[in-house]
């Protein structure tokens, strides 16, 4: 195993809901000293070993404390309300360690075609604003994840339940093992202030997941429903290129393969 330069200090992830879960196993597995973090931590954490769980709530002030310094950060909730969130990093030491901000391909909006780092984001969106923030004045990464899906999230389910209509809107999706990788190899590689789209590089119709979803997997095609928008195709091609990033899961159909299995057995 290779270690990171930056693993001489340890690694927080604030707010370690589906995806900070993921991330702290693989960066355990990666050698980092990670820790996570909850408003009710023996709570939502009660799988993670005591040593390594914290006790943080953005809104209780009292409890910033609690996070080491230095040390680096990942941010996976949304970075509000602005005024909180700039006052937390007052709060901390100066180059304390790097930041990396979870953000949502939704701060493009929708109907906005082919979406690259260079489309401007909608700074109406409280999160987007708090996300601006940190990356502009104190040089964080931000990561703009596609919709996340994966054991506990599967999109199959949400087709069974109805959550989905049929519609030639266009979706980007990204398996939560990729979502944590790419996080943890944009914390150790990318610039300071950058900004990354990740998916699984394939944009897809809803339309499309379904003819599919009815051949492999018997799943019920609904009516067509005509799209209140058309969505957008977000394009990966500066993490592959910068971040040498080889995707775990590429291929959707093979991945809902594997949890259809798993979740059956």
């Amino acid at each position: 195993m290779s270690h990171s330069p930056l693993q001489h200090i340890p690694l927080v992830i604030l707010g370690t809901g589906y995806t900070g879960r993921r991330l702290y196993h693989q960066a355990v597995d990666a050698g980092w000293n990670a820790f996570t973090t909850s408003r009710m931590p023996d709570v939502h954490l009660s799988d993670i070993s005591p040593d390594h769980r914290i006790h943080f709530d953005l809104t209780r002030p009292e409890t910033w404390l609690s996070i080491p310094s230095p040390a680096h950060l990942i941010w996976c909730f949304p970075a509000t309300p602005l005024s909180l969130v700039q006052a937390f990093f007052a709060a901390r030491p100066m180059d304390s360690g790097r930041i990396l901000v979870m953000g949502s391909t939704s701060a493009y909006g929708t109907n906005c075609g082919v979406v690259t780092e260079q489309t401007p984001v909608n700074m109406d969106i409280l999160r987007v604003q708090g996300e601006e923030y940190l990356r502009t004045q104190l040089g964080a990464v931000v990561i703009r994840l596609a919709g996340l899906y994966g054991p506990g999230r599967h999109v199959l389910n949400w087709m069974r339940k109805g959550r989905i209509r049929n519609t030639p809107k266009w979706v980007n999706l990204l398996h939560v093992d990729d979502a944590a990788g790419i996080c943890l190899r944009a914390l150790e590689r990318a610039q300071n202030g950058t900004t990354y789209l990740a998916s699984d590089g394939t944009p897809r119709t809803w339309s499309e997941i379904f003819s599919i979803a009815s051949q492999k997997w018997s799943i019920p095609i609904p009516p067509p429903t005509p799209p209140r928008e058309m969505g957008k195709q977000v394009s990966i091609h500066k993490l592959l290129i910068d971040l040498n990033y080889t995707l775990r899961f590429p291929d959707l159909y093979h991945a809902l393969d594997d949890i259809e299995r798993h979740s059956s057995s």
